[in-house]
């Protein structure tokens, strides 16, 4: 799902860094208000679980990835905020040691993956669990994967319109929204499905370990 350098006209990555950055500044205030000698052991081996999954990158047709984020599984054990800043510090480290995704594109991948992503699993999840919790978990990893998809589809689909030349041609990524939606979203569709069984799979998993050390 990562957009590399060179996708992304100053034009939106630009006012897109300046909301990250806000947003950034809220997620580290949180994270000091909520680490502990308790959280952090899980909260470490969530974001290595979330760089695992966002380093098995398969590429597809509209100019990204499919792959897995694990940011539900933070969001629901941890909080939302603490997942937001865990998993934008992966997708960082990705741009900076492998080339994944890319810096100038990094705001808009932070707030798509990391935010978006984030947030609608764990409101979904905490919406959903009232009616069946391993549906919930389902549903939150699903929508942690398909809504980020639509929020990148659009920005990448939206280049040709804002970026230019006096020709028409487009400087940056060539595709409209017509070829990015379905490109792009048709895909994590199906992940989303992988996502949510995995979400619900390791779920389980952590409650029954902290269950037989209590």
């Amino acid at each position: 799902m990562h957009i590399p350098d060179g996708f992304i006209s100053p034009k939106v990555y630009i006012p897109l860094y300046i909301v990250s950055a806000g947003l950034w500044s809220v997620g580290f205030y949180k994270l000091r208000k909520e680490l502990n000698e308790e959280s952090l052991p899980l909260i470490a081996t969530l974001t290595a679980l979330s760089f695992i999954l966002m380093s098995i990158a398969i590429p597809i047709p509209g100019g990204t990835s499919v792959h897995g984020t694990g940011v539900a599984l933070l969001s629901i054990l941890i909080s939302p905020w603490i997942s937001f800043i865990a998993s934008s510090l992966v997708l960082l480290m990705q741009a900076l040691l492998f080339g994944e995704g890319g810096i100038t594109t990094l705001p808009v991948n932070a707030i798509a993956i990391s935010f978006i992503g984030s947030f609608s699993a764990y409101f979904s999840f905490k919406i959903l669990r009232k009616l069946n919790e391993k549906f919930a978990l389902i549903f939150a990893g699903f929508i942690s994967l398909v809504l980020p998809a639509f929020f990148i589809a659009i920005i990448l689909g939206i280049q040709p319109y804002i970026a230019h030349d006096e020709s028409g041609k487009p400087l940056f990524f060539p595709f409209g929204i017509e070829i990015t939606i379905p490109a792009i979203v048709i895909p994590h569709l199906f992940a989303g499905i992988g996502e949510g069984l995995f979400t619900m799979f390791i779920y389980s998993f952590i409650k029954r370990i902290k269950n037989v050390k209590r």
